[in-house]
């Protein structure tokens, strides 16, 4: 059952969806949420929140199904395309995940399973790409040329537009952030590197790291796994964050750590594409707003100096960037190929 959503935090409206619209959704490593979006950007309808159990390809599209019968239900907008934001690197024209590392996946062709599912043509896209879209659309990056935005959720990733122009690599992976180095020898992450700085600012390894803190100090991290319901191994960046503003020594230990980890690989990243604007977004900056001064004092202190003038600013589209974005995706798509160009 979707868990009941929070108060509003993007552009949304009651009217009945205006044709046409297109259906734009989000899946990550543990959730999927999805929205009926109009030409505007404008989120019309909403799925709330469903929990996927990761569970392989054909568990977690059963999952994304489900969360759009429950937002369509009988009412299906007439020729409705569907765009979806995967936490992966996709191959947009098959629309396969090549590899998506926190779901597991490797060569899955997510557009043609999905299309089967729902019957509706499927637009693939990657999902830091897709909020990059939204915001430099609609939200924190409106009339900027050049900006880099910052996804900071399960995953560490990110996106950039450079000289007016959302940019996609050879492979349509660029802006793959998460998995520059930071630490060398550092620990393991979840694709074929070590030391990335996912692998100690990402949800998950935020959870990792304190979990491990409590093995080697149980006493200390009584806090952590009361918090986390008796058990060290569900402790998660959650449970962290909440524990740390409840004043625990070990949680804020592991909170600073974060934060330096995120302010080096920070300055490397706007000293690298030398963005106008930084957008931060994903359920950790969410969850802890505090980490936006951290990174804006570390650019401004330890960045080259044309670099330094970035403005740091906190996505206006929150979580459903994404889901924005890939309704924009889909619009696109729709809009080529009703216009007959390839």
């Amino acid at each position: 059952m979707p868990r009941p959503r929070p108060a509003a935090r993007s552009p949304r409206s009651d009217r009945r969806p205006a044709a046409p619209v297109t259906l734009g959704i989000d899946l990550g490593a543990t959730k999927v949420v999805a929205g009926l979006v109009d030409a505007g950007g404008r989120i019309l309808r909403h799925s709330g929140r469903h929990l996927h159990a990761n569970d392989g390809p054909g568990g977690v599209i059963r999952t994304v199904a489900r969360a759009t019968r429950t937002l369509l239900g009988d009412e299906v907008p007439s020729g409705l395309r569907v765009g979806i934001a995967v936490a992966a690197q996709v191959d947009p024209r098959t629309g396969t995940v090549v590899h998506a590392p926190n779901l597991g996946w490797r060569d899955v062709p997510l557009a043609r399973r999905l299309s089967e599912e729902l019957r509706r043509p499927v637009t693939v896209i990657n999902d830091a790409r897709a909020a990059t879209l939204a915001e430099w659309r609609y939200g924190a990056g409106r009339g900027a040329s050049d900006l880099f935005l910052l996804s900071l959720g399960t995953g560490v990733g990110g996106s950039a537009v450079v000289d007016g122009r959302l940019l996609e690599g050879g492979t349509h992976a660029l802006g793959e952030v998460g998995h520059l180095t930071i630490v060398v020898g550092g620990r393991r992450c979840h694709c074929p590197n070590w030391g990335c700085l996912e692998a100690y600012c990402g949800g998950w390894a935020i959870g990792e790291r304190a979990q491990e803190s409590v093995r080697i100090d149980p006493e200390g991290g009584a806090a952590l796994v009361a918090r986390a319901g008796g058990t060290a191994g569900a402790i998660s960046a959650q449970t962290v964050f909440q524990t740390y503003r409840a004043g625990d020594p070990l949680a804020g230990r592991i909170v600073r750590e974060t934060e330096r980890f995120l302010a080096d690989g920070v300055v490397g990243i706007v000293n690298a594409f030398n963005p106008a604007v930084l957008v931060l977004a994903g359920g950790l900056v969410a969850g802890m707003p505090e980490f936006l001064p951290v990174i804006e004092s570390a650019v401004r202190a330890r960045c080259q100096p044309s670099a330094a003038q970035v403005r740091v600013v906190r996505a206006e589209l929150g979580e459903d960037a994404a889901l924005v974005g890939a309704g924009i995706v889909a619009r696109a798509v729709l809009r080529r190929r009703r216009s007959g160009s390839t």
